[in-house]
């Protein structure tokens, strides 16, 4: 395939689904104009997140959409020939999930339902029960959706899976307990920029990580959307402000060089592990 322009995004959402299509077409756009292939959207850029993520408020949630609804085709005619990852709580029955969907414009390509919850989440959300890669017109892709790349467990099952790029959609916030002065110094952004570096790199993978950008309630978003190449470099950032980060990259060859010498995923030893 070559090289492709990938993009990932740091933006403000909200309740107001209209806004947020509005604000994605004009992503989608900008995206379009600088020739992106891969755009990753944050969590929950359909309809915002919750308002407090250690007591949120069941009467304040944000509205649970199909993902067979109006608003992801709309997402889906926006794409076109892009691939578009965009985050949005799912409905399905009484349920509630915080979901991730991969879609062009030929339609939804794959779903990936958050796996791992904080406390607080997990008073609203029921919790998804897998990872799977799927294939898209610019490679195999797995995502995962902000506290799930916590985990090593959930970028190796994707990788394992054939899975050369992740696409990280976030609603990280910064520290709850412990808010620092200025952001760069906040123990929740260092620990963000440590989690994707780390994925990319013990995987061998590009990650591509996007995250809000401003204030719900009690909590103020992160931003620093960035493209990691798979030895753990930030090839594109936003910092905290908001933006897309574009970087080109040739996956195959990348990732390729990556494992020419060590390939982490062929040199593991399952028998040892607990």
């Amino acid at each position: 395939m070559g090289s492709i322009r990938i993009g990932a995004v740091a933006a403000s959402f909200g309740r107001d689904v209209a806004f947020d299509l509005a604000r994605v077409a004009t992503l989608v756009e900008h995206a379009r104009r600088d020739g992106v292939r891969l755009l990753v959207l944050p969590d929950a850029a359909l309809g915002g997140y919750l308002d407090d993520i250690a007591d949120p408020d069941p009467s304040a949630l944000p509205p649970a959409l199909d993902p067979d609804g109006p608003e992801v085709k709309a997402v889906v005619e926006q794409a076109g020939d892009m691939v578009v990852c965009v985050g949005f709580c799912e409905a399905d029955g009484d349920l509630r999930y915080n979901t991730a969907a991969c879609v062009t414009g030929d339609g939804v390509l794959g779903l990936h339902r958050k796996v791992h919850q904080p406390p607080g989440e997990s008073r609203v959300y029921a919790a998804g029960s897998q990872f799977r890669a799927i294939d898209t017109p610019v490679g195999r892709i797995g995502m995962l959706v902000d506290y799930d790349k916590t985990f090593p467990e959930s970028a190796r099952s994707l990788a394992l899976d054939g899975a050369h790029v992740l696409a990280c959609l976030s609603a990280w916030p910064t520290s709850i307990t412990n808010r620092a002065p200025r952001m760069a110094d906040d123990r929740q952004a260092k620990l963000f920029d440590l989690y994707d570096r780390s994925r990319a790199a013990e995987n061998q993978v590009v990650l591509v990580s996007s995250n809000l950008t401003g204030v719900a309630g009690r909590m103020r978003f992160l931003g620093q959307a960035k493209v990691v190449g798979p030895d753990g470099e930030i090839l594109a950032r936003t910092w905290s402000k908001a933006g897309i980060a574009v970087a080109e990259v040739d996956v195959e060859e990348s990732v390729a060089a990556a494992r020419r010498v060590l390939v982490h995923l062929r040199e593991r030893r399952p028998d040892a592990y607990l």
